[in-house]
């Protein structure tokens, strides 16, 4: 079933807004069993909204579109449809009144702006938005199915998982697909793609594997489109049973698992507590742990220690530590790792320091340079790292490394 997603906005265009919806939608729907042929962006422009979207539904049968349903006068979509697919807007109470009730419970004020999205299309099928203002939009015309949404990315992706996504199987003869990703860090792309180059090689023609990376971290997805739904997932349990051998040591978990979590778990499991000492990340480590709900049974708090005079105030590092080994150093973070757990008494602690640029770094320790360590009451570990002069790439790999070493040590 071949897609074309269509994101409206001047901001995508001129680089002021990253388009994440498009890649977002993109991986939802080939996750079940949709393809997508072509992705789109475009102006807030009448003209161009009307001519991509008249080309989109001469030559695919999905089609879905985000941006241009706001409040405010250069949102236009809604009328664009409405003359495209021979429509008019109706005003539609229950719109309004779910609108109305929406801005209330966050102390907003109803105004003529926020009643005009109560108006809507009247031959289409309308989705509700229960985080916004903004409500959806499902058109039939020409044997193509055309849905737009917000272009909020938060707004747009509970209407898709809440919404779309189930009446899209109900409306859909899709293809049986399974998916199984396995997650793998501390290893490059390019590395993991010779380690199991042999396996790859033998892998079944129903079997289809991709490499997904980011930062840190490198995603391998086993698909299987057609058959039966048991049978494919035997087909890739055999696979994985072959390659995990291979690979074991860089893996950290499966399909949908983050490291925060699987930390949480054990952390959980043990009854343990865990604190951090962050320098060059800047706190990214503690606000990553606390994303997970109920994390406060086992997360006590952390100290950013950006400084040297506040590592020496807050975590007790010596000046003579700090003066013959430099703040970027096993000993620093050993004994950053070491007095935080004490400070807070935790049974883990993470401390990192590092240099992530794009300037400080020496020749010695160049930009990227970051040493990591992790204290438990029996044992400390640290491990150097060159992360390339990147900086906010650098403090997203420090995270992720950070959390994959604590997680060894937790195990």
């Amino acid at each position: 079933m071949n897609v074309e997603i269509i994101s409206i906005g001047d901001e995508l265009l001129y680089g002021k807004t990253i388009n994440t919806n498009a890649s977002w939608i993109g991986e939802q729907l080939s996750m079940i069993g949709f393809e997508i042929e072509k992705v789109s962006t475009i102006s807030d422009k009448a003209q161009a909204i009307k001519s991509t979207v008249q080309l989109a539904v001469q030559t695919h049968k999905l089609v879905l579109i985000t941006g241009g349903l706001g409040p405010t006068n250069d949102d236009i979509t809604k009328q664009v449809l409405c003359e495209l697919f021979q429509t008019q807007l109706e005003f539609y109470e229950p719109a309004y009144a779910a609108i109305h009730s929406f801005l209330k419970s966050r102390n907003g004020e109803m105004n003529e702006n926020n009643k005009s999205q109560a108006w809507l299309p009247k031959d289409a099928y309308l989705i509700r938005n229960d985080c916004g203002t903004a409500w959806g939009m499902w058109f039939e015309w020409n044997n193509s199915t055309i849905i737009s949404m917000p272009g909020v990315p938060f707004e747009m992706k509970y209407m898709m998982q809440t919404y779309i996504i189930p009446k899209l199987k109900d409306s859909f003869v899709l293809p049986p697909i399974v998916h199984r990703h396995i997650l793998c860090i501390g290893i490059a792309e390019a590395k993991l793609a010779h380690v199991i180059a042999e396996w790859e090689s033998q892998l079944p023609n129903c079997v289809h594997l991709a490499y997904l990376p980011s930062p840190g971290i490198v995603k391998l997805r086993l698909t299987v489109i057609g058959e039966a739904i048991e049978h494919a997932k035997q087909i890739i349990s055999e696979q994985e049973s072959k390659i995990l051998p291979i690979i074991q040591e860089f893996v950290y978990g499966y399909d949908d698992d983050t490291l925060e979590e699987l930390i949480g778990s054990l952390l959980i499991k043990k009854s343990a507590t865990l604190s951090t000492a962050e320098s060059c990340t800047g706190g990214n480590i503690a606000s990553t742990i606390v994303k997970i709900p109920g994390s406060s049974q086992y997360f006590k708090g952390g100290i950013i220690a950006y400084s040297n005079d506040l590592k020496i105030q807050q975590l007790h590092i010596s000046h003579d530590l700090l003066s013959n080994y430099g703040a970027v150093s096993k000993e620093v973070v050993e004994a950053m790792a070491m007095n935080c757990r004490r400070i807070y008494n935790t049974d883990f602690a993470i401390a990192t320091s590092g240099i992530a640029g794009p300037t400080g770094g020496t020749e010695e320790k160049p930009v990227g340079t970051v040493w990591i360590a992790v204290a438990s009451a029996t044992n400390i570990c640290s491990q150097k790292f060159l992360f390339g002069e990147h900086r906010e790439r650098t403090i997203l790999r420090t995270t992720i490394a950070a959390l994959n070493l604590l997680q060894k040590n937790i195990e």
